[in-house]
């Protein structure tokens, strides 16, 4: 009877530890649509923005079309990533968890879990599972919240923070250092926002501009606020617990 051994090995890394697998052969054609596509978004993005400031009238709309381009971007990098279904999945019960989360703190004003849940996801699964657990949870709290011209500004706000989590991956593992980003992104998130409301629904002068973030502050603060303390006592074990799962589902087990 012969011996079973037993093989573990990580996406991209062959059983027997070897070099990473060979790209498929039209790898480089693909890259090249991508490339091309990622142009073309980008362009249309570029165009709306300055339909934006030749047209302020406008705004409103201009803003809704370059946020729609950027979205698309978005779900281009997020597909042209190597993604496990397990993955995921998770990234869609990541969403659904914030998205709960926020819908929960509703009746506190500013007050929203989902910038702690997208940048620890981001932390401990990689930049695009970040991102796309921001992006699914605002579309998806949205449904009970409400939709409107704010949401894809929402998903790329929150895509963001998901995204920075990645990149701030082994500096959140201290809880100071993970309290001080939850405050200092929270805060960049609710400011966006205003300014979004600002440019696309009031005259484009600083006097407009100040009564609305003045009037928006409470809202930002409530916002980093209430960050820093979702993180300051359950942060850090939150980032294990997905990093744990991050690790399982990164690991792949061969009986031969």
């Amino acid at each position: 009877m012969p011996e079973e051994t037993l093989a573990v090995r990580s996406p991209g890394v062959e059983a027997s530890g070897g070099p990473p697998l060979a790209q498929p052969p039209g790898s480089s054609v693909r890259r090249s649509r991508v490339l091309f596509l990622a142009v073309l978004i980008l362009g249309a993005a570029f165009g709306a923005s300055a339909w934006a400031a030749l047209d302020p009238g406008r705004a409103g709309l201009s803003l809704l079309l370059a946020a729609a381009a950027l979205i698309a971007g978005v779900a281009l990098w997020l597909e042209t990533g190597q993604s496990s279904t397990k993955e995921l999945a998770m990234v869609a019960a990541l969403g659904a968890v914030a998205a709960a989360g926020r819908v929960l703190f509703a009746f506190v004003p500013g007050v929203q879990p989902v910038t702690v849940i997208a940048m620890a996801s981001g932390a401990a699964l990689g930049a695009r599972a970040g991102a796309g657990v921001g992006a699914v949870a605002a579309l998806s709290s949205n449904f009970f919240l409400g939709q409107g011209i704010w949401t894809p500004w929402q998903m790329l706000g929150w895509a963001a923070c998901g995204a920075a989590g990645g990149l701030l991956a082994s500096r959140l593992r201290r809880r100071s250092a993970f309290v001080v980003a939850a405050f200092v992104f929270g805060a960049l998130f609710s400011l966006m926002m205003d300014v979004w409301e600002w440019y696309s629904f009031f005259p484009h002068t600083w006097q407009s501009f100040v009564v609305v973030v003045s009037r928006g502050i409470p809202f930002v603060l409530a916002h980093a606020i209430g960050n820093a303390l979702i993180v300051l006592f359950a942060g850090p074990e939150l980032f294990r617990m997905l990093d744990r799962y991050g690790r399982r589902l990164r690991t792949e087990v061969i009986w031969r």
